[in-house]
């Protein structure tokens, strides 16, 4: 079949209660019911033109008697004049039970990582979840978010295999708690794929790496699919601590909804125009999950992110190996803080993640170090919900970061030390494995101290302040410059200080 024998309808709002951009639904295709052990394949052929279109769906009309479903697809990518985009285009499906905005029928995704995808009762393709091909109108998802001038032609082969079912798929999800030390420090990657979005990570290499780089918890977070947490179980274990959730991958930006329920899907086809994202963040936390904004100034088309920050419960800061970008962020996230000081609002913590994809990504760089009453889900989650949490970029990066009253009284990261206006206050920062490194201790008006570290990497600073001078203060350790220095406050257009080895969230002074 091709698109000249179709009817295509282009309308906004299909999905229900989400005005999810342009849409363009097609005709269904049909097949007919077909003997055991034989195969029956479709093609569709079509056109997307340049403009806001955001999903094409097309219906497939399945019969009863089929085992497995399988598509796979092409596109044309013609040249572009330098700097415009060319094609790209997602791909996935919903079943039988419906495609609506939040719907029930998801059955995977693999948006641009994958060609092919087939789905039967047993098993399915990485990013696709197994279970029963049953009857009725299922909908291939193509996903075309970026457009050349010539338009964007597409090609779909869809297969149904008739035949016996076979066995239903057991998923194995991970335990919500791990052995643990009791109340204590611990660490953990929070944003971390595999193949079962874009990666090329198996789930076990990841739980092999975040041993090898000391972690006691991950987060799964794969593009848009809850496909991998059935995958999980086998590979946690007393010293892991592996949690579900997924990386929710927008239009406007992407953000990491942690702690979602074994096998919980969020659906991401909304954009922040469509006033959604606050119903999808409670869906989240209903659950028991958190909400963070995730690599705020990737520079990728539709990564950048444009939802602001209310209802958030934490934002990502420091995303992979140092860069401008984190530089920002962490600029965007101090204004964050000291506005809320101004209008006496909650304040939002600060998470480092690795978002590590493939094997030469270095898990646990960066990782957080939360204070949890113990090594489980929900205790993890309420230690990053409060902010009692620092960031390192490794194990080998150790910190404490405390203030005490002239009257004994101490509080540490994410904590509130209350006090007199004019009470002095010892803000302590010890550091272990920077060498030469710089500490800076930072408050609502910025850079208040600046420290070096000697070759063996320890130290320790301390600084006096009182609540008059100062709503909050929080700590950064960076590495020398590539020149040696250890880096100054300036205006110069570069970067004036080494990459970060350690950021802790705020201690916050004074009685509020």
């Amino acid at each position: 079949m091709t698109d000249a024998a179709m009817t295509a309808i282009t309308r906004r709002g299909l999905l229900t209660a989400a005005g999810a951009g342009t849409i363009v639904a097609l005709a269904p295709i049909s097949f007919a019911a077909a003997a055991t052990g034989t195969t029956s394949t479709q093609v569709v052929e079509g056109h997307v033109a340049p403009g806001p279109t955001d999903f094409v769906y097309l219906p497939v009309d399945v019969p009863r008697g089929v085992q497995q479903i399988s598509v796979s697809y092409s596109y044309s990518k013609p040249p572009v004049p330098s700097g415009t985009p060319g094609n790209s285009c997602d791909i996935g499906i919903f079943d039988a039970r419906g495609f609506d905005f939040n719907g029930s029928g998801f059955r995977g995704w693999s948006g641009g990582f994958r060609t092919a995808f087939s789905i039967s009762r047993t098993e399915a393709t990485p990013g696709y979840l197994p279970g029963d091909v049953m009857p009725g109108t299922w909908h291939i998802v193509l996903g075309p978010y970026q457009v050349a001038p010539q338009g964007l032609d597409y090609h779909v082969e869809v297969t149904l295999t008739y035949g016996d079912p076979g066995a239903a798929y057991v998923p194995a999800y991970p335990p919500t708690r791990a052995k643990g030390r009791g109340r204590d420090w611990y660490r953990g990657d929070c944003h971390l794929h595999t193949v079962y979005s874009d990666g090329r990570n198996q789930p076990a290499d990841l739980a092999a790496g975040a041993r090898t780089a000391g972690l006691d918890f991950i987060v799964s977070t794969d593009h848009n699919t809850n496909a991998s947490h059935g995958a999980w179980g086998p590979l946690a274990g007393d010293d892991l601590l592996i949690v579900t959730g997924e990386e929710v991958t927008t239009r406007n930006g992407h953000w990491l909804a942690l702690g979602t329920k074994p096998g919980q899907w969020v659906d991401w086809r909304f954009r922040a125009r469509d006033g959604v994202f606050e119903r999808i963040q409670q869906q989240v936390h209903k659950a028991g999950g958190l909400c963070v904004s995730a690599h705020l100034y990737c520079p990728w088309i539709a990564s950048e992110w444009k939802f602001g920050f209310e209802g958030l419960d934490a934002t990502e800061v420091w995303t992979g190996p140092w860069g401008w970008d984190d530089d920002a962020a962490v600029s965007t996230w101090a204004n964050l803080l000291a506005a809320a000081v101004r209008e006496k609002k909650p304040w939002l913590p600060a998470m480092g993640n690795s978002d590590a994809h493939n094997p030469g990504n270095v898990i646990g760089l960066p990782h957080n170090v939360v204070l949890a009453d113990d090594l489980s889900k929900d205790a993890v989650l309420a230690g990053l919900k409060v902010g009692r949490s620092w960031i390192a970029e490794s194990s080998k990066v150790s910190l404490e970061f405390t203030a005490t009253s002239a009257y004994g009284r101490k509080a540490g990261i994410g904590e509130r030390l209350a006090a007199q206006p004019t009470e002095q206050i010892t803000v302590t920062t010890k550091v272990s494995g920077v060498p030469n490194g710089t500490v800076r201790i930072l408050t609502d008006e910025g850079q208040m101290l600046q420290s070096s570290l000697d070759s063996t990497g320890a130290g320790t600073v301390t600084w006096l302040t009182t609540p008059l001078s100062a709503a909050f203060v929080r700590a950064e350790v960076r590495h020398p410059l590539a020149d040696g220095t250890p880096g100054h406050t300036s205006m110069d257009p570069g970067l004036t200080f080494g990459a970060m080895a350690a950021l802790t969230n705020p201690i916050f002074l004074g009685r509020g």
